[in-house]
C-alpha cells in the first residue's frame, strides 16, 4: 500500500472550505493509502514564533480533525513536535541544502515580503523541514495545494540529492498527489475568491448559531436582476455555490428560479442559507465540542499517533545516519 504524508497547521479553526477540501480528501485517503497525517507545531513557529497558546491550539486542530472525519485506527494522526527524528533529519538534510536554492522559493519570498521584520532562519529553510516530515515515512504521494507545489518539488531535489551525494538508492522520490477529479471550492461571504483564514470570510464549523446567521446576513449581494434571466453576477453565484452543499436541491432550485423572475429576496435567502449552514455544522460542532473535553481520549490519540509514526521514523533515521557514516564506538 502506497504511504501519503500530509501536515496541518495549528492556525485558526476549521472552516467549511477546509472541510469540502483538505478534510474529504483526506477521508477518501484514509481508506485506501497508509495515511500521515501531521499537526505541524514546528512549522507554525515560521510565522508565528511567539503563539499565544500552541499547545492550545494544537489541541483545537486535533479536535476538529477528529470530529469532520480523521480515524486513528485507519490513519497515523500525530503531532510534528513528538517526533524528534524530524528535526534530526533536517539538521542533516540541511548540510546539504543551498542557500541560494532557498532564497528562490516563492514561498520564503513571499512570507520575507509579509513580514520583513520576522525573517527567521525557520523560514528560509521551511522547504527542509517540509521534506524531512515527508521523506522520514518514504511517501509516495503528498497532496499539495498550488502555493506548495515548489516546496514539494525542493522535497523531490532533496532526497534525489541524498541518493546520489551518498550513492544509494534510498529515499522514495514522493509525488503530487492527484484526486483525479476536480474539487468543490467554497467561496467566501465577501463577494469574491475562496473561503480562507486570513481573509476573515468564512464560516467554521465549530461556529456558534449566533455567529454563523450574522456573518451570512452581512454577506455581500447585489442590488438584484432588474431583467428576467439575468446572468447571475459573483457575489450571488456565491451564496447559490453554499446553498449547492448545505441546502435541499428544492430550496436551491427555488431561489435560482426566483432570481431568473426577478422576484428574488436577498433577505430570505440568507435567512434560509444561514439555518442551513447551521444544521450542516451542528453535528460536526456537537463532535467538536465533546472531542475537546474528552482530555483521555486526546492524549490516547496523541500517544497513539506518536507511537506508529515513531516506529517509522526511528527506523529512516538510523538507516539514514549509517549511509551517511554516523557509527558507534
Amino acid at each position: 500500500m502506497e504511504t501519503v504524508v500530509s501536515g496541518i497547521r495549528p492556525t485558526g479553526n476549521l472552516h467549511l472550505g477546509n472541510y469540502y477540501g483538505a478534510v474529504k480528501n483526506f477521508l477518501k485517503m484514509q481508506e485506501n493509502y497508509n495515511c500521515y497525517f501531521f499537526i505541524a507545531d514546528y512549522h507554525s513557529l515560521t510565522t508565528h514564533p511567539h503563539p499565544a497558546d500552541l499547545h492550545g491550539n494544537v489541541r483545537q486542530i486535533l479536535a476538529e480533525y477528529l470530529a469532520a472525519g480523521l480515524d486513528p485506527e485507519k490513519s497515523t494522526i500525530y503531532i510534528q513536535s513528538d517526533l524528534p527524528e524530524v528535526a534530526e533529519l533536517t539538521l542533516l538534510l540541511n548540510m546539504n541544502a543551498y542557500l541560494g536554492e532557498l532564497e528562490r522559493t516563492t514561498s520564503f519570498k513571499e512570507k520575507a515580503r509579509k513580514q520583513p521584520d520576522n525573517v527567521n532562519a525557520g523560514l528560509l529553510t521551511y522547504p527542509v523541514l517540509m521534506a524531512s516530515d515527508i521523506i522520514i515515512h518514504q511517501a509516495s504521494k503528498v497532496p499539495v495545494g498550488k502555493d506548495q507545489e515548489q516546496n514539494l518539488e525542493m522535497t523531490r531535489k532533496f532526497a534525489n540529492r541524498f541518493n546520489r551525494i551518498y550513492e544509494v538508492d534510498y529515499f522514495t522520490i514522493p509525488q503530487p498527489f492527484n484526486f483525479g477529479e476536480s474539487l468543490i471550492k467554497i467561496p467566501g461571504l465577501d463577494g469574491s475568491g475562496k473561503m480562507g483564514k486570513s481573509e476573515g470570510n468564512g464560516i467554521y464549523l465549530a461556529e456558534d448559531p449566533k455567529s454563523i446567521r450574522k456573518k451570512v446576513m452581512k454577506a455581500v449581494t447585489d442590488s438584484g436582476p432588474t431583467e428576467p434571466n439575468s446572468p447571475v453576477t459573483e457575489p450571488i453565484q456565491n451564496l447559490f455555490t453554499l446553498m449547492e452543499v448545505v441546502s435541499d436541491q428544492a430550496v436551491l432550485d427555488q431561489f435560482k428560479e426566483d432570481y431568473a423572475k426577478c422576484t428574488i429576496r436577498y433577505g430570505d435567502l440568507k435567512k434560509k442559507l444561514a439555518e442551513d449552514i447551521i444544521n450542516f455544522t451542528a453535528p460536526i460542532r456537537e463532535r467538536i465540542n465533546a472531542i475537546a473535553a474528552d482530555d483521555a481520549y486526546l492524549r490516547k490519540v496523541a500517544e497513539m499517533g506518536r507511537e506508529k509514526a515513531h516506529e517509522n521514523a526511528a527506523k529512516t533515521l538510523k538507516e539514514v545516519r549509517e549511509i551517511i557514516g554516523f557509527k558507534p564506538f
